[in-house]
């Protein structure tokens, strides 16, 4: 039986298992405390109802995020070219995107909560993207650049871009990379 102060996090693992296997419509209250197995009151308890724990899990999902993507910018050795370090670190974006397709709709979906540990973590996210693009301006913002970079990552990643379109479809689509290319010039 785990403890009280570990029963949080277990039932956040549980949502995370369950949104992976099912999607959103997986996620109850009943179904996330039988798989923590704890009682169906326990996550009311902890989080005050399932919209608190939509918003713990996409907390822990922007923290493994913004965990994928520092990864991605550390695995670089210094003084890699600034486009470089941005184009990997996005497509480390897109494939958390792609690897995690239901948690990362309910992430973006949480954003308008208020609560402080969420937009910690998503600003923690949004801040490393933008020191990334503030690294490639010179004669220019570096915040308008910043949202389309961003815009054109999410959108990509949201899209589901980099899978193929059925024969015969008029859809042509670019590189994620040729796509930044154009937008960073």
């Amino acid at each position: 039986m785990p403890t009280r102060g570990e029963l949080p996090q277990l039932l956040i693992q549980a949502g995370l298992s369950l949104l992976d296997e099912e999607g959103a419509e997986g996620l109850t209250l009943r179904r996330i405390a039988a798989r923590a197995g704890v009682s169906h009151a326990a996550p009311a308890h902890h989080f005050g109802g399932l919209p608190g724990l939509k918003v713990a899990i996409a907390t822990h999902g922007f923290q493994t995020f913004l965990g994928d993507l520092a990864a991605a910018r550390d695995s670089l050795p210094q003084g890699t070219d600034p486009f470089q370090v941005l184009l990997t670190v996005n497509l480390a974006y897109i494939r958390f995107a792609e690897s995690r397709r239901a948690l990362f709709r309910l992430m973006f979906d949480q954003l308008p909560t208020q609560d402080p540990d969420l937009h910690k973590s998503v600003l923690a996210s949004y801040f490393l993207l933008k020191d990334l693009c503030a690294a490639l301006v010179t004669d220019r913002p570096a915040v308008p650049l910043l949202t389309a970079v961003w815009a054109l990552t999410h959108g990509y990643a949201a899209l589901n871009m980099d899978s193929a379109y059925p024969p015969g479809s008029p859809v042509q689509l670019s590189t994620y990379e040729d796509a930044l290319r154009l937008l960073v010039g």
